[in-house]
């Protein structure tokens, strides 16, 4: 990162405080709603409550809160400015919070900046003001959260019986959302103006550690990558895509600067996984093997490897047991030249090989997963691929589970058992 803490100096006014939450998917159904939605409406109300609270000019930052799921060099370096930069960290207490590994990141980099009392006599703070999103029984806290002394019985009985999400809900709770917005601002403005926290240096986000404590079984994502290594390609073929590695592939170069296995790491830990990446060559020698999937897994294709006969045929083996817990995404950066002038042919190779995958795709993916042309269009395939993949995981084990008995479809899980590399980008 630049030594330069972000551009902020006394006369700038800095944002109050920090929203840290972690992103849940859309459900598995079309019409689904924006699961978000009620988030950005806390969000919303806290900024109205400090405005009414402080003095901030117009126009002047009330807070921060990350809506974009938009992965990349840009959003890193902007998620640690305004970690660098707010007053008060918020996170948003919920189960699926403590298993996000970037949520962990967040908190790490904020408290890594030093925290000084207003005077000597203030009451001891971390510049944290935790919020219940679902009542705190709900919620297993790590040592870290743990450790915090907060009284959310100040904010009110049912606030601290049903968590936020609750009182936005019911309207028969309206009266104590309001309470509990307004003291919860009130909460936020004091800390701000109470502390001292000076302004940080942005640091290399994306390479923080998690706060939190790892939890490898949880929610586990197998991502393995079907690619070739710079020794391995045609003469015709510009090696800059590729690296000494097979995970090294990255088919949308320039743009992203890092493998494309990094970006979908850095995707599936929003969505609360923790992925780890793999060589498909490698997966799928246990994937063949006819066991029950330990986890989910997406498989990034790239077609330029379905050159080789011998590989081609194992993604042939691969499809026609189709396995439905893992998803695949193709890649086609339609700016390469290469790609461009051998579009028809590795088209075809494509459709060959995974004749199942790609008739399943186009109706249940709610957009195509093959042929994704750009990094935007990859992330946001990927979520809808991930969870596609995990919904289908977890019906399996549910029945699994229940004693069902009959004919053994082939599945995946060996490939699943063996221990990865972790994820690159994992940090």
């Amino acid at each position: 990162m630049d030594d330069d803490p972000g551009g902020w100096d006394e006369g700038t006014v800095r944002p109050y405080f920090f929203l840290s939450y972690a992103h849940t998917p859309r459900a598995g159904t079309r019409g689904a709603g924006d699961p978000n939605h009620w988030v950005r409406k806390l969000y919303e109300d806290l900024c109205e409550a400090i405005l009414q609270l402080t003095d901030l000019p117009e126009g002047a930052p009330v807070g921060f809160m990350d809506q974009s799921m938009h992965q990349g060099e840009r959003w890193a370096q902007r998620l640690a400015k305004e970690l660098a930069t707010c007053r008060v960290f918020v996170p948003l207490y919920a189960p699926r919070y403590f298993n996000s590994v970037a949520c962990g990141q967040e908190w790490h980099a904020f408290t890594r900046r030093p925290v000084f009392q207003g005077s000597q006599n203030s009451e001891l703070t971390t510049g944290i003001v935790p919020v219940l999103w679902v009542a705190a029984d709900k919620v297993p806290l790590p040592e870290v959260a743990s450790q915090l002394q907060f009284n959310h019985s100040s904010f009110g009985p049912d606030y601290a019986a049903e968590g936020l999400y609750a009182l936005m809900k019911l309207s028969y709770f309206r009266t104590s959302y309001e309470i509990a917005v307004f003291r919860l601002a009130r909460r936020i403005v004091d800390v701000a103006e109470g502390m001292v926290i000076p302004v940080g240096r942005p640091v290399d986000f994306q390479s923080e550690p998690s706060a939190f404590e790892v939890r490898p079984s949880a929610n586990p994502l197998r991502i393995s990558v079907f690619s070739c290594h710079q020794a391995e390609l045609p003469e015709t073929r510009n090696p800059d895509f590729y690296g000494q590695r097979r995970t090294d592939w990255q088919p949308y170069r320039p743009h992203g600067g890092r493998p494309l296995a990094d970006h979908a790491v850095r995707v599936a830990k929003q969505l609360g996984f923790h992925p780890s990446v793999h060589e498909f060559d490698e997966e799928v020698k246990e994937i063949l093997a006819d066991a029950e999937p330990a986890a989910p897994g997406l498989l990034l294709l790239d077609r330029w490897a379905l050159r080789d006969d011998q590989r081609r045929e194992i993604v042939k083996k691969f499809d026609r047991k189709n396995p439905p817990w893992v998803s695949v995404l193709e890649p086609w950066n339609t700016d390469d030249p290469d790609c461009t002038r051998n579009d028809g042919e590795l088209g075809a190779l494509s459709d060959g090989a995974l004749r199942h995958k790609h008739r399943e795709a186009k109706p249940s993916f709610q957009g195509d997963s093959t042929g994704l042309a750009t990094m935007e269009d990859f992330e946001d395939a990927l979520p809808k691929a991930a969870m596609r993949a995990k919904y289908a995981f977890v019906d399996r084990s549910r029945r699994a589970q229940g004693g069902q008995t009959g004919s053994r479809r082939p599945d995946l899980r060996a490939a699943f058992d063996q221990p990865g590399t972790p994820g690159g980008g994992e940090s």
